[in-house]
């Protein structure tokens, strides 16, 4: 017997005006006669987001019912809402569709091992989201694609707002995921990003269920069939590092790790182009070419040219294409298991180590702790770097408990022996303000030496206040650059800022009441 809910959505499915996975070149004849976008001299689109530039997690929302009230980490992320008040709003949202003159749908999958992949369709009422769908998941073929049966709905619907008052959302914006209808609800926002995202948080509540690892990492294979994996939150470096000329890309930001190894959970990357340039960034740079979906990047007037240094709209700009833009390329986006992980944080505070080489405890400690800082733009309201500890590097998309992610890494650690690293992309020689970035060019260094096995017999200096053991040499990398306090001219600041920041991590590794004693012991030594 069918529901109301997906009578309606079969409705909707029958638009007079559905365009269901057109071509690229049709989506994007159809964003230039909406006006919704401007073709770049690249050839690629650009389309702007309004008011909202980034992600909306104060107005995201799980269904609690029979199916999700007891495996949902119910809490600030993850924030419950009846199912009275989702079928009302899913209600006003298929109404609001059915008087669009056009839609668009997407019929493709999440996950690029065939055992694991979740079949979805994206149903969309601006044209360049479509497009945008299209380039972030993974198309199918013709046989496929008749032969699609969709296991998730994503509806979005930015021109609706919703009314806090009458819909129990705490904004115009809402993103709803019902585990139990198996629907995505987006409204009120144009930020395509929360599109893809609902999807990650979906995969991160079933993929654990099927013994499946889902992780907020990129990952590379090098030419041995060595893979590597980082983590990290946006901003920190996952879709620059993964894009090596001398390695091949599986993927810019979510996979899973099952018993076959690591697969990619998208078709696509979407690229943050702040200072975006052929020299720092080569293969980004090339990527971006017809059909790609350029996001509140400036143009311009003139040639219509992307300043990618312009950020007057906002700084967290980007560039979301397939992964066929990419040369040196894994397809299928499948690999073995990994050999090398790396956490990537980028500490404003400017006092971790560029590197260091994590023991399994730390590994443990800093994969629940999280920590880096929210960069501008990637949310609502960030304007300059803040300190934040995001569980497992990807607190906003987790829908179950954080142990159930942490103990799935540290199986994976012991059976494949998999090597450790702490890498800091954020500043150096003082705080945000004072002191600069670090140099991209040391960062890949870092990382070379990392997976070339040149770290693993080192010298290396313990840190006294986070406990971390740095190596005294990496090639490329000038010595002194590499122990954060002496890039401080102030040092005795330098002292005051680290042991913050460490009391920081102890404050937020005490919700962990449950870890072990080993694995608490493992964060910095410096106590309050």
């Amino acid at each position: 017997m069918k529901t109301i809910e997906s009578f309606k959505l079969e409705q909707l499915l029958t638009h007079h005006n559905l365009y269901e996975n057109a071509s690229v070149p049709y989506l994007v004849e159809k964003i230039l006669e909406r006006r919704e976008g401007i073709l770049t001299a690249t050839g690629a689109v650009r389309a702007t987001t309004g008011k909202y530039t980034g992600r909306s997690p104060k107005d995201k929302f799980i269904v609690k019912d029979d199916l999700s009230a007891d495996l949902v980490n119910w809490g600030p992320v993850n924030q419950p809402i009846d199912e009275v008040a989702f079928d009302q709003l899913y209600n006003k949202v298929i109404d609001h569709l059915q008087k669009q003159d056009e839609l668009f749908s997407f019929k493709g999958f999440a996950g690029a091992d065939s055992k694991h992949r979740l079949p979805i369709t994206v149903i969309n009422e601006y044209a360049w989201h479509n497009l945008f769908a299209r380039q972030l998941f993974i198309v199918p073929s013709e046989q496929e694609f008749a032969e699609h049966q969709s296991e998730f709905t994503v509806i979005s619907a930015p021109t609706f707002q919703a009314d806090p008052v009458v819909d129990g959302t705490h904004s115009e914006t809402f993103i709803m995921i019902s585990f139990k209808r198996k629907i995505v609800l987006i409204g009120g926002t144009e930020y395509a990003g929360e599109i893809k995202k609902s999807i990650f948080s979906v995969m991160n509540y079933l993929l654990p269920q099927k013994d499946v690892m889902p992780m907020h990492c990129s990952a590379n294979v090098g030419q041995e069939g060595d893979v590597a994996l980082f983590f990290g939150l946006s901003g920190t470096g996952k879709t620059t590092l993964s894009a090596d000329p001398h390695r091949r890309l599986i993927g810019d930001d979510e996979h899973g790790w099952s018993s076959n190894g690591v697969f990619n959970i998208e078709g696509g990357c979407y690229a943050k182009c702040i200072n975006l340039s052929p020299e720092k960034e080569p293969q980004i740079h090339q990527a971006i070419r017809f059909g790609t979906v350029l996001e509140n990047v400036v143009l311009d007037d003139a040639t219509r040219l992307p300043n990618y240094d312009d950020t007057s709209l906002t700084e967290n700009t980007r560039a979301a294409y397939p992964l066929e833009n990419i040369d040196n390329l894994v397809s299928p986006s499948v690999a073995g298991h990994p050999n090398t992980i790396i956490f990537l944080t980028a500490d404003a505070s400017g006092t971790l180590p560029p590197i260091s080489k994590l023991t399994k405890d730390q590994a443990m400690y800093h994969f629940l702790s999280g920590y880096t800082s929210k960069l501008a733009g990637t949310e609502r309201g960030v304007t300059e770097p803040e300190a934040t500890f995001s569980t497992c590097f990807g607190s906003p998309f987790l829908p179950l408990a954080p142990s159930t992610y942490a103990k799935m890494l540290g199986e994976k650690i012991d059976h494949y022996n998999a090597n450790v690293f702490l890498i800091n992309t954020g500043w150096t020689g003082g705080p945000y303000g004072v002191g600069k970035r670090m140099k991209l060019t040391y960062t890949r260094a870092m990382v070379h030496a990392a997976l070339e096995g040149e770290l693993n017999t080192v010298e290396v200096v313990k840190d006294d206040i986070f406990g971390l053991d740095i190596p005294m040499h990496v090639p490329g990398v000038p010595d002194e650059v590499l122990i954060p306090k002496d890039t401080w001219t102030d040092q005795d600041a330098y002292t005051t800022q680290a042991k913050e920041l460490a009391q920081k991590f102890h404050e937020n590794f005490e919700q962990f009441t449950h870890a072990d004693a080993h694995i608490a012991q493992a964060g910095p030594l410096y106590r309050p």
